[in-house]
Formats: structure tokens, C-alpha cells, sequence
């Protein structure tokens, strides 16, 4: 899910009701798909223990369920979370039973220490001050031998109005102790995406996946 900063009435918002309202608005925001980078880094890994931080309508989470993976996917939008249940549902027991889906505030709430074999934070911006705690309790769930992905819009000239909002890779491998982590992926990948009008637009995902030594 890209779980960005919301615009409301020329303010900014980052808070649950801001969200809530937003995915009132449409039926989806998302599209229901797993995330391109995601699909691209853990389709190779062996399935275990995941989260999903910022999980949205559950396409990230669903997907990770489907290959295997047990999911704990936390979003802080009651609506988003229910959609998400149902898209599981819909495709049957298995799947769904993988699932554990959480309500909650990643700026608070804390995901117990090296309890994941895969923590995946997808498109998650915030103003510095609150990412860097966030990312760090994130990166401190990671199990010995596990991974971290971390997926963002690279910055760029269009998002020129909050460029505080926006990291790339190499600034969250710096946060990383060297001595307990490798880093095995550091870019910026190019892609498509759809715009309001339906044409196609260059963007670029900043990817980061690192594991932690065992």
C-alpha cells in the first residue's frame, strides 16, 4: 500500500481519521495487487513468518499468504483492514487463516523483537522525525538470517511540495548496524504507473533489502 502523507483542505494529515475518510471515499484505493518490488524480492525466499507494515486493502499480504507465508499484517484503517479480511476470504480457508490482521498505529506500536523472517514496508512516508523510530523498531522485529524490504518513491521533482517525505535506500541502509546486517539490494528501479487519466507515467521505486546476519 502506498501509505503516504494525506491532503485535506491544504493540510497535511497523518492521523487514523484522515485515513479512515479516505478509504470511505472509493469502493479501493488500491489495486489489490501485491507490490511490484515485493513480488520481484521475496518470491525467491523461503516462506515463514511475515509482516506487513502498512498493510492497506491487503493486496501485499494476501499475496505473501498465498505462497505460504504466515502474515501479520497491520494497518491503522478499520476499512481498509476489513477489505483486506474479505479479499482473503474470498479466496477461501487456506489463505485466509494465514492472516492475523492488526489494527494499529505503526508510529506507536511496537511488533515484537526478531519475531519475522520477512518484514516488508512498502511506499511508508513520513516526516523523518517519526519514520526513522518506526524504521527502526521495523528493522528490530527481523529474525536472525531474516530480511527487511523497504520500498519507497524515490525522490524526485514530483514531489517537489514534501521532500522530507521522501528517502532513498541508501539513507535507510545507513541506519543499519553494519556489523549485524548485509545488505543485499541498494537502487532505485525505474517503472510505470497508472496516472488520474488512465496514461502510463514514469516513476521510480528506491529498494532496500537487507538481511540479518544469524
Amino acid at each position: 500500500m502506498e501509505h503516504a502523507a494525506h491532503h485535506a483542505h491544504g493540510e497535511i494529515r497523518f492521523d487514523e481519521a484522515s485515513w479512515e475518510e479516505r478509504y470511505r471515499t472509493a469502493p479501493a484505493l488500491w489495486s489489490g495487487r501485491a507490490n511490484p518490488q515485493l513480488v520481484a524480492e521475496a518470491a525467491a525466499l523461503t516462506p515463514g513468518r511475515a509482516l506487513d507494515a502498512g498493510s492497506g486493502e491487503g493486496g501485499d499480504a494476501v499475496w505473501l499468504a498465498g505462497r505460504g507465508w504466515q502474515v501479520t499484517a497491520v494497518d491503522f484503517s478499520t476499512v481498509a483492514l476489513a477489505r483486506a479480511a474479505a479479499a482473503a476470504e474470498r479466496l477461501g480457508p487456506e489463505v485466509a487463516g494465514r492472516v492475523e490482521w492488526v489494527h494499529a498505529d505503526l508510529t506507536g506500536w511496537a511488533p515484537p523483537a526478531g519475531a519475522f523472517d520477512l518484514v516488508s514496508v512498502q511506499y511508508f512516508h513520513l516526516p523523518p522525525q517519526d519514520r526513522d523510530p518506526v524504521f527502526a523498531r521495523l528493522a528490530a522485529a527481523v529474525a536472525p538470517g531474516g530480511s527487511l524490504l523497504v520500498v519507497g518513491h524515490r525522490p524526485s521533482e514530483l514531489h517537489t511540495g514534501l521532500p522530507e517525505m521522501f528517502f532513498t535506500a541508501g539513507q535507510v541502509a545507513a541506519t543499519l548496524d553494519p556489523a549485524a546486517w548485509d545488505v543485499v539490494v541498494c537502487e532505485d528501479r525505474p517503472r510505470t504507473a497508472s496516472g488520474p487519466a488512465g496514461h502510463e507515467l514514469p516513476i521510480a521505486d528506491t529498494v532496500l533489502r537487507a538481511r540479518r546476519r544469524a
